[in-house]
């Protein structure tokens, strides 16, 4: 791969959604390709998530806005504040890579919401504003594009070709920003869901998650001078001194709007809705052994919030289902 900021951030962005299988049995040899594709990429570390594999978990609550119950029956948005447990993550299945490098975009915000009611529900949001791709296949061939495009192979490389047959691709990549704080970074839900209120009205919609503080990012060279383990040091000793809030914001479909192709943003125009406001107050006091217990799963809906047409939601619940079995042998 080449030096630019686009090329130097593919690998860690084309790698967010795991290992991502096939949903089918007939697309086995889908699956094994992808799977042995990421393990030629980063080898193998036993107990550490496919991608995504160095984060930090943290604990808070989520208060609701009165315009969330308005359009979601789900019990995460009745009213009362519920619990959280958050994971930050840089991207890539490299557990020791740098915090600052171009390769730990995009980040991750995964949140587990825990309301009294038992309706559990799981968000799973990344720092770039589209994603690459639109299907599961696609992704594949992306990430055996990234293995047959080393040092030294002949131009246009494999991913090259891949890039310039994929034009949303590069756009996807070229939003990629590393920031001064897991907390000072804007996360997005790529991914369409449907709200659905108590009447049976349905309502399209991807969720941004927006710090209260205001997103700060650090120039490249601001990035390489920080010390490797700077993001998940510094949200803990945040934590301790005051907590640090986000909006979780409601972008609405409007007609025509796809939510099907996580590689086309919806116009800025669009309404968004204050969901309500994430505040998060504590690290937990062992990280790697909350990290290894947890599973965020797109599908861990209430009743209230549905999945939409989007064929990457299913790819990445059986991508994170196989990446759990695999960490906790």
């Amino acid at each position: 791969m080449t030096r630019s900021p686009i090329r130097r951030t593919l690998l860690g962005a084309a790698l967010l959604l795991a290992a991502v299988p096939a949903a089918s049995a007939q697309d086995a040899s889908t699956a094994e390709q992808t799977i042995a594709a990421m393990t030629k990429i980063f080898g193998d570390h036993p107990g550490k998530r496919s991608n995504h594999a160095k984060g930090v978990v943290v604990e808070g609550s989520f208060t609701p806005s009165a315009d969330a119950k308005t359009l979601s029956k789900a019990g995460v948005f009745s009213g009362a504040a519920v619990p959280v447990t958050v994971r930050f993550s840089d991207a890539t299945g490299l557990p020791q890579i740098p915090d600052g490098a171009p390769e730990a975009n995009p980040h991750g915000l995964s949140i587990k919401f825990k309301p009294a009611d038992g309706s559990e529900m799981d968000v799973v949001t990344n720092s770039l504003k589209t994603f690459p791709v639109a299907t599961g296949e696609e992704f594949r061939d992306l990430l055996v594009a990234i293995t047959k495009s080393g040092p030294g192979t002949a131009k246009p490389t494999p991913v090259e070709q891949f890039m310039a047959a994929h034009p949303n691709a590069p756009k996807a990549l070229a939003t990629a920003k590393t920031p001064s704080s897991f907390g000072r970074q804007v996360y997005n839900g790529v991914n369409a869901f449907i709200l659905v209120d108590a009447a049976g009205k349905r309502t399209p919609f991807r969720y941004r998650i927006v710090p209260v503080a205001g997103e700060e990012i650090l120039s490249a060279d601001d990035a390489k001078a920080k010390g490797p383990n700077y993001l998940v040091e510094e949200m803990p000793a945040r934590l301790a001194k005051a907590p640090v809030a986000f909006r979780v914001e409601a972008q609405i479909a409007q007609p025509g709007d796809s939510t099907k192709d996580a590689t086309v943003a919806w116009p800025e125009d669009r309404r968004f809705v204050d969901l309500g406001t994430l505040t998060l107050t504590k690290a937990v006091p062992d990280s790697e052994t909350a990290e290894k217990a947890l599973l965020f799963m797109p599908n861990n809906l209430p009743d209230g919030v549905e999945v939409s047409d989007d064929p990457l939601i299913d790819a990445r619940v059986q991508a994170y289902a196989i990446s759990f079995g695999r960490r906790s042998q």
